[in-house]
């Protein structure tokens, strides 16, 4: 049985640059591949990690490890913040 996940969903805005940023996985050995491939499209994904400025639904202002899945000509998508905050 797979540990359940650490990140949390949560409504949430990037303020001002992602730094700090480093691959946590390329191509096949990102676990969720196929389902990217399929809503999103082909391209070389990668899934990354970085350090970034957020605001939080009740407006609060935080520094938070930000993951997320980006392919070159397709984008950034699925945002999630890794709980606890930095600050």
């Amino acid at each position: 049985m797979r540990a359940p996940a650490r990140s949390v969903q949560m409504d949430f805005e990037i303020i001002g640059k992602i730094t700090e940023v480093e691959a946590i996985a390329v191509g096949s050995a990102i676990r969720d591949l196929a389902r990217l491939r399929k809503h999103y499209g082909k391209g070389r994904w990668r899934k990354l990690k970085g350090i970034a400025t957020v605001r939080l639904i009740d407006d609060t202002i935080h520094t938070a490890e930000v993951h997320w899945y980006e392919a070159h000509g397709v984008g950034q998508f699925e945002h999630k913040l890794i709980p606890p905050l930095i600050d």
